[in-house]
């Protein structure tokens, strides 16, 4: 049974040693980026919810849920923030070990993020928000599966799609 965790002092260690295939990774940040970076954006504007994404008691992969994302650009001089970041949810990272990739986990682990999602922990939004690279047809595929609407944005040089809540 697929399931969501806490990121904490009894699990990091395996979650930062779950890969995806060679071929994949430009698609996907290293989880102990995603994990880093969810601690550099505490006490800021920005949420993130980094989560383990486990079968029963087995790790199979990486989720990241991130509130208000867009504060994060105000930083950076050379990147133009998506408007559906501003105050909404994202899906800011998800990851499947490549051992464990095609058996349904990331598809079950959306729809357990968007059950999180929509218990509203930072306050009630419009939208949930995620992007991928152009050439990653698998996630497209997938996203669009759930429901997700390429909205015409950018994420430098991702495709921004967007579900309604």
């Amino acid at each position: 049974m697929i399931h969501l965790e806490k990121i904490d002092s009894t699990n990091i260690w395996e979650i930062v040693d779950l890969k995806v295939f060679k071929s994949q990774k430009s698609f996907v940040a290293a989880n102990w980026v995603s994990i880093v970076q969810a601690y550099g954006v505490r006490d800021s504007a920005t949420a993130a919810f980094p989560f383990a994404i486990y079968n029963d008691k087995r790790p199979v992969g990486f989720l990241m849920i991130g509130f208000n994302e867009a504060a994060m650009y105000e930083n950076w001089d050379d990147v133009e923030t998506p408007k559906s970041l501003v105050n909404n949810y994202s899906l800011w990272r998800l990851m499947i070990d490549k051992r464990y990739q095609k058996r349904g986990y990331g598809r079950e682990a959306i729809k357990l993020a968007l059950d999180f999602i929509r218990t509203w922990p930072c306050g009630k939004a419009e939208y949930c928000s995620l992007s991928y690279e152009p050439e990653n047809e698998v996630a497209r595929k997938l996203y669009r599966s759930l429901g997700f609407m390429e909205n015409g944005e950018m994420d430098g040089d991702e495709i921004v799609a967007v579900l309604k809540l």
